[in-house]
């Protein structure tokens, strides 16, 4: 479920098929959400007026907005995991692990789609991708990045390893300084839980680690800060090939 009018305009900018949507009293003279809603129509969704006081009663929010739409799942059965990519496309994978909150977890699709992250995949216990605060939190963006659940983080680090990423876990501190990693080598990034970081198994099968440089008194990042500095650093340097971009002494996990 998507809530709000922006929301499905993007869902529908991007071609998905959306399948229903539900329209509370107050939305129904916006000539905006009209608009839309004839788009909708137009694309094969059906439109359902409602009664005052029905959204209200359904919606995840306690003020919601007056559209309510009900979309296809839209995980990606195959992503650049399953294949050995090309290194001229350099891709960037975020791999999420035991993050429960679906805010910072919407934040991470947001970023990965405004730094061109290739996927994003969902591992261990983190939050449904579908859960409504992940969807409205990721402003539309997870229309638009490839993003997959896959249990078990140990066993997506073997298989991303075996088809040629780099595997590195983001850690506090004992780790690689980011600006002195080549980002251009295909990455799988994985990303821990908001207050515990990654379990010991998942560091044991990841092939590095890398940090964060902080000054100040703050122990650790925001998961979602932290992605968006690991991310827009990897693309700066894709964007300025060869510019501040330190050599990687990590290698290619086995």
């Amino acid at each position: 479920m998507a809530e709000g009018i922006e929301l499905l305009r993007t869902a529908l900018r991007a071609g998905v098929a959306v399948e229903s949507v539900y329209l509370a009293p107050e939305g129904a003279g916006d000539p905006l959400t009209r608009e839309t809603c004839d788009l909708a129509l137009a694309a094969g969704a059906r439109v359902f007026p409602l009664a005052p006081g029905v959204l209200e009663r359904v919606a995840d929010t306690v003020t919601p907005q007056p559209v309510l739409t009900v979309l296809p799942m839209l995980e990606t059965p195959v992503l650049a995991t399953d294949a050995v990519p090309d290194p001229a496309d350099q891709p960037l994978i975020i791999v999420l692990v035991d993050v429960r909150d679906p805010g910072n977890a919407g934040t991470v699709l947001r970023t990965a789609d405004a730094s061109g992250v290739s996927a994003v995949i969902f591992s261990g216990e983190s939050v449904d991708p579908y859960n409504p605060k992940t969807v409205r939190a990721s402003a539309g963006s997870i229309f638009h990045v490839p993003f997959r659940v896959q249990e078990d983080p140990a066993a997506v680090a073997s298989s991303l390893a075996r088809r040629g990423y780099r595997t590195l876990a983001t850690v506090v501190r004992d780790g690689h300084d980011y600006t002195a990693l080549d980002w251009s080598i295909p990455t799988a990034l994985f990303l821990g839980n908001e207050a515990s970081g990654l379990e010991a198994e998942t560091l044991q099968a990841v092939g590095g680690a890398v940090a964060i440089p902080m000054e100040g008194r703050a122990e650790s990042l925001n998961v979602g800060v932290a992605c968006a500095v690991l991310c827009f650093e990897a693309l700066r340097q894709r964007r300025s090939p060869g510019r501040g971009s330190g050599a990687s002494t990590i290698s290619v996990s086995d």
